[in-house]
Order: structure tokens, then C-alpha cells, then sequence
């Protein structure tokens, strides 16, 4: 579960309540359904009008996304086996990684890998591979623009919901009553609009943005990695490449931890 997700959630919804029971306003205020009808569902409505059912079909998937954490290989562990796999293609061929691919997951690296192995040229492998993640970008791009969309149309139908409730304000001048819970509806609908927008969908679309950024930027390592495989760079050229994808904290981890392993290395090969 993504957590950061989870505990923003709840922080808007309680940073809400709490501010409105600070004004003198109770929870069950928020619960007007014409309000509900005018934000919710016609937000709804609008992104259905905007885009395509194969692209709608999509967002229970999408938010998945959001709540699941990211299960991507650290990026320590892709550029250490990228290393082994150089240092094993230098001693014993390129077509001795064949037996690694029935041990791959991630199916991108395992195509990766096999269009080496196959003998396919270092262009037409960065071409293909290349293609596959433009591919997806678009795809995570189409998901993310769903919430940035709704983000965009549920603050103005929150202006819509004040303008409705408004006029059934100026239509009940005489009773004091039926006025009061007309401008209340007002801007509740103001409210839910403004909140659903900036706090839930925006986020959302940002969201999806970065962990598609996350996934774009380890494939992209991985085309790389290939690459000076299939070119037979040595293990630590290919190591000191594929660093430039990390932070400087993540390279200072990866130094440590291939000091350590040099040193029991020496230790077993003395004793």
C-alpha cells in the first residue's frame, strides 16, 4: 500500500473537518445531496463527455496505481546485476546470459535481453526498446490527465453549485429559513468542488505522473545496461554509467556496498 497516499487522504479530510467544527460548522453540513449531485456527478459526467470509454475502462486500474506501492528493483540491485551480467558475457559469451532470462520478471528486461542475445544490433534494440517506453509514457500520460482533467472541472461546477443554490436564495427572500439553507447549499457546493479538486484530483494526477517519471527513468538505465552489455563494456564502466541515474546518497550506498564486496571477496580467496 502506497502510504504516502493513504495518510494524505486522511490529513485532508481531517485538516477539513477540523477547520469546519473551529468555525462552528458540523460534518453533516457537507452532506447536501444537491451539492453531492452537482460536484460529484457532474464531475463525473464531465470526464465521461471528455474522454473515450477504452481510456475510462482504465480507471479502476488507475487507481490501483495510486493506493499499491511501487514495486520497481532498486536501482542498486539493477545496476550490481548488470555488472555480473558483463562480467559474465566477457568470460564466457553474450549467449551464456541466455539461461538468466528464464529468471527475469520484469518483461521489458527479459525483451531487452533476448534481442541481444539474438544478435540484433545495439540502434535497432535502443529503437525498439525506446518505442515500448514512449509507449507506455503515453499510456500513463492519458490516466494522469483523467484526474488533472477532473481536477480542472469540479472547482468551476463548485461555482455552477453556488450559482444554483443562489438563485434558490432569491427565490425564497420572504422565508429566513428556506434563505439560510439555500446560501448554506451555496457554498457547500463552493466547498466540495474546491476541496475534491485541489486535494483529491490534482494530487492523483501528480501522482501518477511521478511513480510513471520513476518507472520511465529505470527502464531507461535498463536500455543502457543492455547496451554496454551487448557492447562488452567491463563491469565497472557500466557501473560508473549507470550511477548517473542515481542520487548522490544512492551512488555513496553503491561504493560502500561494493567495498564491502570487494573486501569479502579478498577474504575468501586468502583463506
Amino acid at each position: 500500500m502506497d502510504l504516502s497516499t493513504v495518510f494524505g487522504l486522511i490529513l485532508g479530510f481531517v485538516a477539513l473537518i477540523v477547520g469546519m467544527a473551529m468555525k462552528g460548522v458540523t460534518p453533516d453540513n457537507l452532506f447536501n445531496v444537491a451539492a453531492i449531485l452537482i460536484i460529484i456527478f457532474g464531475t463525473i459526467a464531465s470526464v465521461i463527455i471528455a474522454f473515450p470509454m477504452n481510456e475510462l475502462k482504465r480507471v479502476p486500474k488507475l487507481f490501483g496505481v495510486l493506493f499499491k506501492e511501487q514495486k520497481l528493483v532498486s536501482d542498486s540491485d539493477v545496476i550490481r546485476m548488470f555488472s555480473g551480467w558483463a562480467d559474465t558475457a566477457r568470460r564466457e559469451g553474450l549467449l551464456s546470459l541466455e539461461a538468466k532470462t528464464d529468471e527475469i520478471q520484469d518483461p521489458f528486461l527479459k525483451n531487452g535481453l533476448g534481442l541481444a542475445i539474438d544478435g540484433q544490433n545495439a540502434d535497432y534494440i535502443r529503437d525498439v526498446l525506446t518505442e515500448e517506453v514512449d509507449a507506455m509514457e503515453d499510456r500513463h500520460a492519458v490516466g494522469a490527465l483523467i484526474f488533472s482533467q477532473a481536477g480542472t472541472y469540479a472547482p468551476t461546477l463548485g461555482v455552477l453549485g453556488a450559482v444554483v443554490g443562489l438563485i434558490a436564495a432569491l427565490k425564497n427572500l420572504s422565508d429566513l429559513t428556506l434563505l439560510g439553507h439555500a446560501i448554506s447549499s451555496a457554498f457547500i457546493a463552493t466547498l466540495l468542488g474546491i476541496f475534491t479538486g485541489y486535494v483529491l484530483w490534482h494530487p492523483f494526477a501528480n501522482k501518477l505522473k511521478r511513480k510513471s517519471s520513476e518507472e520511465v527513468r529505470q527502464k531507461m538505465m535498463m536500455i543502457e545496461g543492455i547496451l554496454s552489455v551487448l557492447e562488452g563494456e567491463a563491469p565497472r564502466v557500466i557501473e560508473q554509467k549507470l550511477s548517473s541515474y542515481l542520487s548522490v546518497e544512492e551512488r555513496r550506498k553503491l561504493a560502500a556496498t561494493n567495498s564491502v564486496d570487494k573486501e569479502a571477496g579478498k577474504f575468501v580467496e586468502e583463506t
